[in-house]
């Protein structure tokens, strides 16, 4: 107990700290790197002087876990609103519903590419790297995970791609803006596009109405705005939580057991993430400039482990930062916290699929496996919220369609939280990707937002 109480006194220290830095009137992006230096190093800490696995980390990690999960939950919260608001907001302001199929159908198209392109820089590096499953040994953990994989099988395999696009449609738009269903954002998507298309008939057909429903967009637009202002302003203290919870529970020695892996999907990770940095320069984008804007995004979503929870973030600076317009920003986020994940249904369905390969008699450099593999995780990657979404989905849907052994998955269980984080940082880079090439590709970005050095956030809301 002495500890515990020790630990949580140090950690409200550190919190401290990041209130005196907002005081300060530091920027969000500063505050954001010195809170993860400083999980990194809390965490850290913990391990060297309790042990992995020791009670006094997990009781420790409990309570700072308030912060985070906290955090967590708080983006959440904003998901549904920010969305319908500003696609709606949108859509009036354009007054073209037109324009809605070109941003979808771009948005949609680009996410797909960079997939397919992921899922070939996965099979080049598993070869490059020899990965393979026969090597991997299975402890308790792992035949455990394989068993619940085997068992959710039947669930998958019952589930067609016609499914899956059907359940993008909100038959219940009550229910999907709680988020009752893995598909709720892009039905919300939908049923905003169908409420402003609504909108702009009646400000043509009964103008004293139509400027009514106008202000009234408007008022609300500014009022989700504040209170994502408002809950973007504890990021750090919630990076901060999720950083020290990442670091203090890792275990290192099976880290290091799978050391190959994570060298490897990290390198694949990278790689994709040039291939982005490439994509936003054929389209005139600097591309340091549009890193150095998007790392902090990509930073919240490397520590919180979440597409969807990154997505307030993720359209706030595409926004502000990047100037691709809120109904390219909604769309393009949206679609990518739920379809065409770089990372998750591109690099690591394929990766898994090149090491199981040799273990059934499949040689991964076969030309037709590897078109074979590209061409399932590109039509998978477009429908796995449907059935839960994430990672482990995308590989049980690729590797019970090649008929692979889909409890071999369980093998990285152990590794799976820290490669997770770098494949959520690149889903959410692949997302703003797609909305910075259709916004320029479209002609409808503010190129004096993108080129301003001068940050939104310099003066923090303090919530």
């Amino acid at each position: 107990m002495p500890f515990l109480i020790l630990n949580i006194a140090i950690f409200a220290l550190l919190v401290a700290f990041l209130v005196k830095q907002q005081r300060s009137e530091q920027t969000l992006s500063k505050r954001v790197f010195t809170s993860l230096g400083l999980g990194v190093l809390f965490g850290a800490a913990l391990q060297l002087l309790y042990g992995g696995g020791s009670d006094v980390i997990a009781n420790t990690l409990e309570y700072i876990n308030i912060v985070g999960a906290g955090y967590v939950s708080l983006l959440k919260m904003i998901i549904m609103p920010l969305i319908m608001v500003s696609i709606i907001g949108a859509i009036i302001k354009v007054k073209d519903s037109g324009s809605l199929g070109k941003i979808s159908g771009l948005s949609i198209g680009i996410l797909l590419a960079t997939t397919a392109a992921s899922a070939l820089i996965g099979i080049l590096i598993s070869n490059l790297f020899g990965l393979s499953a026969e090597g991997i040994v299975q402890g308790a953990r792992e035949i455990a995970r394989g068993e619940v994989l085997e068992n959710r099988l039947g669930t998958v395999e019952a589930l067609s791609f016609a499914d899956m696009v059907i359940s993008f449609f909100p038959g219940n738009p009550f229910a999907d803006l709680a988020g009752s269903r893995p598909t709720s954002t892009i039905a919300v998507v939908i049923f905003s596009a169908f409420i402003g298309v609504a909108g702009l008939t009646v400000i043509r057909t009964q103008p004293e109405l139509g400027a009514s429903f106008e202000k009234f967009m408007q008022v609300a637009q500014e009022i989700v705005r504040t209170l994502v202002r408002m809950v973007l302003s504890l990021t750090p203290y919630g990076v901060l939580a999720l950083m020290t919870k990442v670091v203090a529970g890792s275990n290192y020695d099976d880290i290091l057991s799978l050391a190959n892996f994570v060298v490897a999907s990290y390198v694949g990770l990278g790689l994709i993430l040039v291939m982005h940095l490439v994509l936003v320069s054929l389209v005139g984008v600097n591309p340091i400039r549009f890193l150095k804007k998007i790392l902090p995004v990509l930073t919240f979503a490397f520590t919180s482990r979440s597409s969807a929870g990154t997505l307030p973030f993720n359209i706030d600076t595409q926004v502000k930062k990047l100037g691709n317009g809120e109904g390219v920003s909604n769309f393009s986020a949206s679609f990518g916290a739920t379809m065409g994940q770089n990372g998750c249904a591109g690099l690591y369905p394929a990766m898994l699929a090149v090491m199981i390969a040799p273990t059934i008699g499949i040689n991964p450099l076969d030309p037709g496996f590897m078109l074979t593999l590209i061409a399932i995780i590109t039509i998978s990657s477009f429908g796995i919220a449907g059935v839960g979404g994430g990672a482990t989905f995308a590989a049980l849907i690729v590797l019970s369609a090649l008929d692979m052994p889909v409890a071999l998955a369980g093998l990285l269980i152990s590794i799976e939280p820290l490669i997770d984080m770098g494949r959520t940082a690149v889903n959410v880079s692949g997302s703003m990707t797609a909305g910075t090439i259709t916004s320029r590709l479209l002609g409808q970005a503010d190129h004096a937002v993108f080129e301003a050095d001068q940050e939104a956030d310099s003066k923090p809301v303090n919530a």
